[in-house]
């Protein structure tokens, strides 16, 4: 089902209470060419502005995936001064993106209590960060359903799922992420945010975001 975004109740968070989030960043870059999370944004990387975003958002606790042995990534996140164990390594990239989904799922490292995980793709930085907090205030009213924005219609990231989904990520027999979320209750967040419809993957789509961002 496609909703639009609620008003938040008067006083309340526009942060979901106690949220984890997930931070995609075993990705090859093949067809950027090189490492793309590492690219310049705002003073920092790529990697680094998502960091500092997520945690201005309240995320509690903020997990990156990454792959087994990448050093170029690993340097960077020592750089960051972001902690060694808040690092879930994917040893088997040819799962895809649903692979470190669920590496993340299985990690023994998080906290207790969280109510909802946030799945972040690491080469989203363009993003506005009203159209997160949209979402989030969006799912801390429908606290039972995975969330997702939607531009036009059309689901895209990142993705806001209740603990009990999240866990049931481990186990799943779905081939990846879509067809998992197909089979659960969804609710998306229709937003008026072009950048929804743009993922970093070439160097050609790193400009347009540049440019998008006025940097």
């Amino acid at each position: 089902m496609t909703l639009g975004p609620r008003d938040p109740e008067p006083g309340a968070s526009e942060t979901i209470a106690r949220f984890g989030a997930v931070l995609l960043a075993a990705g090859r870059s093949r067809r950027f060419g090189r490492p793309k999370l590492l690219m310049p944004w705002r003073g920092t990387s790529i990697l680094g502005y998502s960091l500092q975003l997520w945690r201005s958002l309240g995320a509690e606790q903020i997990a990156v995936v990454c792959a087994s042995h990448d050093e170029l990534i690993q340097r960077e996140l020592d750089r960051l001064g972001f902690p060694a164990d808040q690092r879930v390594e994917n040893p088997a990239l040819e799962a895809g993106m649903f692979g470190s989904v669920r590496c993340a799922a299985a990690w023994s490292g998080w906290r207790p209590g969280l109510g909802s995980y946030t799945i972040i793709l690491g080469d989203q930085p363009h993003l506005r960060p009203e159209t997160i907090r949209s979402l989030l205030g969006f799912s801390r009213s429908r606290p039972g359903v995975v969330c997702q924005p939607a531009r036009l219609g059309h689901p895209r990231h990142p993705v806001v799922l209740p603990a009990r989904v999240f866990a049931a990520l481990t186990g799943s027999r779905a081939g990846d992420l879509r067809e998992f979320l197909s089979a659960v209750p969804r609710a998306l967040c229709e937003l008026d945010d072009g950048g929804l419809d743009l993922d970093i993957d070439t160097p050609a789509d790193y400009g347009a975001a540049i440019a998008a961002n006025g940097l």
